[in-house]
């Protein structure tokens, strides 16, 4: 099968969304200039730099009380940092009621009964339980095409990790088992892993 973005695929869901998979989830923590707090997770998410460490995320649509976008991003136009919270499968149904399209004035670490703590670098909340949180600040957000579309970068400027998922030196995934998203409604968690030495190494 072959199909033009453009002229539609003519399947039940898009399958774009299933493609391009698994994708880690990252769960926006921010807050606005009024010290209303947001999370949402988001599946366009990913690690981009190494040095200095920088991440990214995308958000694809909009809501009335934002204009032309979503409450991270509006956010974080107004404070410039956010907080990257990783998903475990534990925190599985948590994270998905985040995922709401709750009004603006919603918090949800309360409507989910999420344990917040302070950041240590931005002013914004963190999920206290998270296997690991990136603190960022914000370096640019990109507007991309198409209608509400927008590339949140920052650069990492502080690192939590969980005590438990630091074995012998290092970060281990295996010991919270990272939650993943797949297309339409599907997720999936890691379990397993394995090691590959790149050549030259």
């Amino acid at each position: 099968m072959f199909y033009r973005p453009q002229d539609g695929h003519g399947l039940p869901h898009n399958p774009f969304n299933a493609i391009v998979t698994p994708r880690p989830i990252g769960w926006i923590s921010t807050r606005g200039a009024d010290g209303s707090e947001n999370l949402a997770p988001y599946s366009f998410f990913n690690a981009v730099a190494y040095v200095p460490p920088q991440v990214m995320f995308a958000s694809t649509s909009a809501k009335e009380d934002r204009g032309d976008t979503k409450d991270s991003v509006a956010n974080i136009r107004e404070t410039g940092v956010f907080c990257v919270n990783i998903v475990e499968y534990a925190m599985k149904d948590a994270m998905n009621l985040t995922s709401g399209p709750w009004p603006k004035e919603t918090d949800e670490f309360e409507l989910a009964g999420i344990e917040r703590a302070a950041c240590e670098t931005i002013p914004c909340s963190r999920v206290a339980g998270a296997p690991a949180n990136l603190e960022c600040r914000m370096t640019q957000i990109v507007k991309l095409e198409g209608e509400a579309n927008f590339a949140v970068f920052g650069e990492v400027i502080g690192v939590h990790m969980r005590d438990d998922c630091v074995i012998d030196g290092v970060f281990d995934v295996l010991r919270f088992n990272p939650l993943t998203r797949m297309g339409y409604r599907d997720y999936s968690v890691i379990r397993e892993k394995f090691s590959l030495n790149r050549p030259g190494e």
